[in-house]
């Protein structure tokens, strides 16, 4: 059974929440979006990609024969090409809406996406919103961050960590949903194993708390909204300065899915 809960907060300094997150377990479809942009255009951008996600998500869900503007791709499974188009689509959708109207110019969001079929994830990100599991006591990072931080150590991985904390180009994205009309995106597969749990989250909530606190407040074994307020508790006891988005998935007792 797959549970699944989650809590959002503006933060302390912030007065507009531009972070955008969606359950929908029938489909079960997981979604954190950390939008950017002036004049509340952050909030619009992240909004619109979770709708224009979860719509091709909704339309293709029964396997009815619809267009695939972008292709399938032979290496993913159909629900694999069903993230991955949805993701496209919501670009596209973001990237007109910025050109629709002066003061949406320049607005993007990032993304962190799953899907659960039984035993079977698949997910993806955009930007600098991630996927974290934890099982047998064990946090991993599963997927990569698109910034400028993350391309320097993939070059160069002795690099010193803390001078890159201060460096001008840290918080600096090189990929984001809406900052071009096309944008290439991985989308990746996995098993799950029971007990498993799976966190989406936006920067506001790890760059608060750090791995080894995320990773202390999911090994506790309370239901998954429990865990996921404390998440979010816990990062407002810190400085707070940025919107905090915690999505939590449980898997106690995942069953297997179909054969291939």
């Amino acid at each position: 059974m797959v549970t699944a809960h989650t809590v959002t907060h503006p933060g302390k300094v912030r007065d507009i929440n531009e972070d955008c997150s969606l359950v929908d377990v029938d489909l079960g479809f997981f979604v954190v979006a950390d939008g950017m942009g002036g004049h509340n255009a952050g909030e619009v951008a992240s909004r619109l990609a979770v709708e224009a996600i979860r719509g091709f998500l909704m339309l293709t869900r029964g396997g009815e024969a619809v267009t695939w503007p972008y292709g399938l791709d032979p290496d993913l499974s159909f629900d694999g090409n069903r993230l991955l188009t949805s993701l496209k689509l919501a670009n596209r959708r973001v990237f007109k809406a910025s050109e629709s109207r002066d003061e949406f110019t320049g607005m993007g969001t990032t993304a962190v996406a799953v899907l659960v079929d039984g035993d079977h994830a698949i997910y993806s990100s955009v930007g600098d919103s991630r996927l974290y599991s934890y099982h047998d006591n064990r946090l991993e990072q599963l997927t990569r961050d698109d910034s400028w931080v993350a391309e320097i150590l993939a070059r160069e991985p002795g690099l010193d960590v803390g001078y890159l904390s201060r460096h001008p180009m840290r918080h600096v994205l090189t990929n984001v949903i809406g900052a071009r009309e096309s944008m290439e995106v991985q989308v990746r597969e996995r098993s799950l194993a029971p007990g498993e749990r799976l966190l989406l989250c936006s920067d506001g909530l790890y760059r608060e708390l750090g791995d080894a606190t995320i990773g202390s407040i999911l090994s506790e074994r309370s239901p998954v909204a429990s865990v996921a307020e404390k998440l979010i508790e816990t990062a407002l006891r810190g400085a707070a300065a940025d919107n905090i988005t915690a999505l939590l998935i449980g898997c106690d007792g995942v069953p297997p899915g179909p054969p291939p």
